[in-house]
């Protein structure tokens, strides 16, 4: 029997770090994303020899650990044990024997909410395979518990839930935990254009998000008005963006993307550098309206909205830095899993 998952990345289009806490516990958070056909791969294979074998296929490694109610977390194997711990804690569950093989469509770190999104993919395949009474709330939930709490993993609340429920979602983060996703009905014409339109490029560099989450998270705790402000303003694109696209105003887009541009960069050190900069400009030089950096910042992939025929022109340009142009199309589908006999 093979058990197989997988759950799509996504694309931040606005109010990116207002699902942080605290900020989201003290004034709420609001973001807007859309998931992309680019995926995070689980499979799953039954064993009963007493062991866990770990494939982790972005970096080719391997590792076997014997069958225990609770694994070492020990990096970079701490995803796929924070899962199987959480699961066996929480279902009450006897050991397991299985192997297991993950991997994802583009490199880790790159700001397309790569380790959350895996986290999903890893848990569905779980709850495929163990048939576990799991909604998609919970999921994406128990994802967070278990990069958030459990392994204490910097960042935020939006990239589990974009995973498990697929599509362009608006979506709301409370105290206490309390997320709401609101799903779009964008007219297919204005869906079209907006996917044509936006140009995905990878600079070929990974950052250590952590380091950037954790400095936004001092900024809410020692009460920098800067970089709140900053954040609140992330709030508003978010609900400004949302009525563009739901009226078909895609012209306010680029303006949008801009406005969260500048200020995404005053919530924290180094979401930008003199690289960023330079291809931002370049871009905005070259006929994109607007940009934001995908993820927390200091690398990865960028994202620019590109008008009428500029994309071709722009992606030209963007070229010269070394990076490349990723091929995208939006999903409407979330977390999927099956089961081969």
């Amino acid at each position: 029997m093979m058990i197989r998952s997988k759950a799509p990345l996504r694309i931040g289009l606005a109010g990116g770090g207002t699902d942080v806490s605290p900020y989201s516990d003290i004034f709420g958070g609001a973001v807007l994303n859309a998931t992309i056909d680019l995926y995070a791969v689980t499979t799953i294979e039954p064993t009963n020899n007493g062991t866990i074998e770990i494939t982790l296929g972005n970096y080719d490694l391997s590792h076997t650990f014997q069958s225990e109610k609770k694994l070492s977390v020990e990096k970079p194997y701490e995803l796929i044990a924070g899962v199987y711990n959480h699961i066996i804690e929480k279902f009450n569950l006897e050991p397991l024997s299985f192997k297991i093989h993950t991997y994802i469509e583009v490199p880790q770190g790159s700001g397309l909410g790569t380790s959350s999104t895996l986290v999903v993919s890893i848990l569905g395949a779980f709850a495929e395979w163990l048939k576990l009474p799991l909604g998609k709330y919970d999921i994406a939930h128990m994802a967070y518990e278990i990069e958030r709490i459990d392994l204490k993993m910097s960042g935020g609340k939006q990239d589990q839930y974009a995973a498990t429920f697929g599509g362009i979602n608006f979506i709301e983060f409370y105290k206490d935990d309390k997320v709401i996703v609101n799903p779009l009905d964008i007219k297919p014409h204005i869906k079209r254009e907006l996917e044509l339109c936006l140009l995905l490029y990878f600079t070929d560099t990974q950052r250590l998000s952590s380091e950037i989450i954790n400095e936004q998270i001092k900024n809410v705790q020692t009460n920098n008005q800067v970089s709140i402000e900053a954040m609140h303003h992330l709030k508003e694109q978010a609900l400004r963006m949302k009525d563009s696209l739901l009226k078909g105003n895609l012209k306010e887009l680029g303006e949008l993307l801009h406005f969260g541009w500048l200020n995404k960069k005053q919530i924290a050190h180094n979401i930008s550098n003199t690289l960023i900069d330079t291809i931002y400009t370049t871009a905005i030089n070259y006929g994109a309206t607007g940009g934001k950096i995908s993820g927390a910042g200091g690398g990865g992939f960028l994202f620019f909205f590109c008008p009428k025929n500029t994309k071709l022109t722009v992606s030209k340009e963007l070229l010269r830095f070394g990076g490349k142009i990723q091929p995208f199309q939006f999903t409407s589908d979330g977390l999927i899993t099956w089961t081969l006999e």
